[in-house]
Parts: structure tokens; sequence; C-alpha cells
């Protein structure tokens, strides 16, 4: 099935308009997800909207939006006026400036998109756009508004596509000087610097996604399969961690033991053909089995909804 847009509108860089479309460039829908139920029935628990004074449910259509003031009093905002403060961005991405790359502060990245030419006209354009960008080496930025709210997106050349990162206002990133006042300056000695930098050296290597596998995703399904086979469930024990007493003797022995783990290394592993998860004894909610599980396992025993 063919992802849906986030948002359509125009990409416009002055007088250099065409039509795009906005596609998350991330997804949680492959990972394991739970409903809360009720333990004596196993039914699902259903949450309804009530009236905080009264305790009777609402319906959809008398519910408004509401600005608290004070404990008891709120503004009543409806969404007439709501639509009266649309921005011009609501359809439209302007591309208001260039900046380098190396100026945007990674704490105001929010997430990624795929922006890409929406129908068989406009081609064209956004490759001109697209083009000035990537031979300019920058980051062109802009705004939109998704879910009512205008946002800064970042916009990058990605292959044939741009890729559009959400940014964050001023006055949603904290001060880093609240958290690090307290932090004591300590002297750091040349030998204890030589000692990490031989460490780091030992660990270095490129930045390959394949390698990183979700090890808690991993335990949630292992939990899973365990319990619809029936299986006791034993707790594992926890490390615990020790208070470094000789920093120096630590360092050196780390050396020791990042020699020892790259020598002992196992081959890389072969790159699984499944979406990321392990194979569930039953399909999840929402999630695809594997033909060729499906044609070796026998038909299981059907169960009550519970999820």
């Amino acid at each position: 099935m063919a992802p849906r847009a986030n948002w359509k509108g125009f990409l416009r860089l002055s007088l250099v308009t065409c039509p795009v479309a906005l596609y998350p460039a991330t997804s949680e829908s492959e990972k394991v997800t739970f409903n809360q139920l009720n333990r004596k029935t196993g039914h699902r628990i259903k949450y309804a909207k009530v009236d905080a004074d009264t305790g009777e449910e609402v319906a959809n259509e008398d519910i408004v939006k509401g600005y608290k003031v004070d404990t008891d009093t709120f503004i009543e905002v409806t969404k007439e006026e709501l639509e009266n403060v649309a921005l011009e961005s609501t359809r439209t991405i302007e591309i208001d400036e260039f900046v380098d790359r190396s100026e945007i502060d990674p704490r105001y990245l929010i997430r990624p998109y795929y922006l890409v030419p929406d129908g068989k006209v406009g081609h064209d354009a956004f490759a001109v756009i697209r083009e000035t960008i990537r031979e300019m080496n920058t980051i062109a930025i802009g705004r939109v508004v998704l879910t009512n709210r205008e946002h800064i997106i970042a916009l990058d050349p990605l292959d044939k596509g741009l890729m559009g990162t959400l940014l964050r206002y001023p006055y949603e990133v904290r001060s880093e000087k609240e958290y690090f006042d307290d932090i004591q300056d300590v002297k750091v000695t040349k030998d204890m610097l030589d000692l990490a930098r031989h460490i780091v050296n030992q660990k270095a290597g490129h930045f390959d996604p394949e390698k990183f596998e979700d090890q808690y995703e991993t335990a949630l399904v292992d939990l899973i399969n365990q319990k619809r086979a029936g299986k006791p469930i034993a707790a594992k024990e926890r490390p615990r961690g020790e208070n470094v007493v000789d920093l120096m003797d630590a360092l050196r022995k780390s050396i020791g033991n990042e020699a020892a783990a790259r020598d002992s290394k196992p081959a890389k592993k072969p790159r699984k053909a499944a979406s990321g998860q392990k194979e569930m004894l039953m399909p999840i909610s929402g999630k695809k089995p594997a033909k060729e599980a499906a044609a070796k396992k026998p038909a299981a025993k059907p169960q009550r909804k519970s999820a």
C-alpha cells in the first residue's frame, strides 16, 4: 500500500513554484505495541470523554477547544476562529533564506520528511530548486503548517528528492546553563587523555545502521513468544555498576578489554529479510506474518479477542 502524504501544497522559491507532497521519512509501525486490558475479563479498556464535573459522556460535536486562564476559567476558541488565523504557509512552503548546514544546532531538529513533486507537473521547477540548493551546498529554510501549527522546515537535497526536517522554535529549546552550571571543573591530565584517545582509536569505525539491533524490541518479541507457548518467564539478573576508584587503572583495563573484544568479535550477521521483527508464533495485530512461516506452521487455535 502506497504511503499517504501528511501534507500537500506548493514549494516556492521567489517566482518559481511547483506542487509538492510531504511524506514522513520514519515509521514506528513495526514496533511491538500493547493495549490496556481488564485483568478480570481480558477485554480492552475504552476511554470515554466525560464532563469533569457531571461525569456524563460528551458527544464529539459538543467538544470545543479552550485556553486555561485560571483554575476554573477558560477562553473558548471555535474552529472558525482558528481557521481565521490560518497562515499562508498552510498551503505553501515559502523558502525564506539559505544557511550553512553547520549553523543548525542539532537541538533544533525534530523529525525528517521526504518532499517530492506532487503529480506529473512541476518536476522541472522542483529540479531547479533542488539542484540550486545542492549546488550552493546550503540548507533552505522555509515554513510549513502541519496539524494547524506553523513549523520551520529545513530543506536538504537527498538523491532525486528533498529531505525536509522540522525545526524547533527558540522558546522550545532549554538553555544548557541550568543543567551544566553545577558540573565541577576537573583537570584532565595528558596521560588520561592519551589513554582515552587509544580507546577511541580501538573503537573507531563507520556509521552503519544495519549493525544496530533494537535489543528491547527483540526481548519483547521473545517474551510474547514464550508466553504464547506457555513457557515460564524467569527474571534476569541485572548487571550492577561499580564506582571507579582509580581512573588511570580503569583506562588501562579498558584498553585491554577493547582489544580482547575486537579479536573475538563475531562476523557481521547477514541482513534480515523481514521488516526488523523476529518471527512471532502468531501474528501481532497489524503485522503480516512471513509466507514461509505460514506454510511451515499449522493453523493456530482461535483465541479470545483481547487486542
